[in-house]
């Protein structure tokens, strides 16, 4: 059988720490992935990224001991069967409202009879074009799949989706939560914080792990301390973008927003 090590890691009882790589930046992957940091997400949705330069960070990440979530940019079965194929095994899928999203979302990641991937490993990476004899047998148990739960919609019924076979984890999207709220631009007001703690509490009492992001790390370790087992806790990007303007008013330079 096959073992996933994420999904090992998830179930020490240890938080796992991650960093976002919204660079879309095989070069920035690779310095991150040798961070410490125990995993990285590697994202589509919010930044400018395609199967080609996913495939390139894949690449340059996979020395390392960081593991690595891949994030679409939407449910759709077709880019999640390229991601697979490019040899993604851990997915984190946005906005998923219904426990119907949910079961699809499964159905996209297994080859039939359980689900509906298509079949083309000779073709792919992840099998190493073949040369893993039993990689179509043991491709479902190599697979994690986390789904983000980020809207009011979504909380309504996160017990379900947490029911779904297959579903190995669930992660809050605390920004697009707290837009649903009508906290538009507040992912750390008090109501938002406090209705995060309480679905990181139904996850886990579901049997399932929890996820976050939040790169206040005062935020981020009452998270932890309500029981999130994996946490984002901060970005290529920003971490760029704040260090270079920290060196820039050093010297009396002002920031440029254009």
């Amino acid at each position: 059988m096959t073992v996933n090590r994420w999904s090992e890691l998830l179930r020490t009882g240890r938080t796992q720490y991650g960093m976002w790589i919204a660079s879309g930046n095989a070069y920035s992957a690779e310095i991150c992935a040798g961070s410490g940091l125990d995993w990285l997400m590697l994202d589509q949705e919010h930044v400018p990224n395609d199967i080609r330069s996913t495939l390139a960070q894949l690449q340059a990440v996979a020395p390392y001991p960081a593991e690595v979530l891949v994030r679409p940019a939407s449910t759709d079965p077709v880019a999640i069967k390229q991601l697979l194929d490019i040899g993604a095994t851990n997915l984190i899928v946005p906005m998923v409202e219904s426990v119907e999203a949910a079961e699809a979302l499964v159905a996209a990641t297994r080859y039939p009879p359980a689900g509906i991937r298509g079949v083309g490993s000779a073709l792919a990476r992840a099998s190493r074009w073949n040369r893993i004899s039993d990689y179509l047998i043991t491709a479902d148990a190599g697979l994690t799949l986390t789904v983000q739960v980020e809207s009011v919609e979504g909380l309504e019924v996160l017990a379900g989706i947490t029911s779904v076979e297959g579903v190995d984890a669930v992660f809050i999207g605390p920004a697009d939560l707290a837009a649903s709220m009508g906290y538009l631009g507040r992912p750390e007001a008090p109501e938002v914080i406090e209705t995060i703690e309480k679905a990181i509490a139904t996850i886990t009492e579901r049997g399932k792990a929890a996820g976050v992001n939040a790169f206040n790390e005062s935020v981020a370790r009452r998270y932890v301390d309500a029981g999130a087992r994996f946490v984002l806790v901060g970005a290529d990007v920003t971490l760029l973008a704040r260090g270079s303007e920290a060196l820039a008013a050093r010297y009396g330079c002002a920031p440029h927003a254009d």
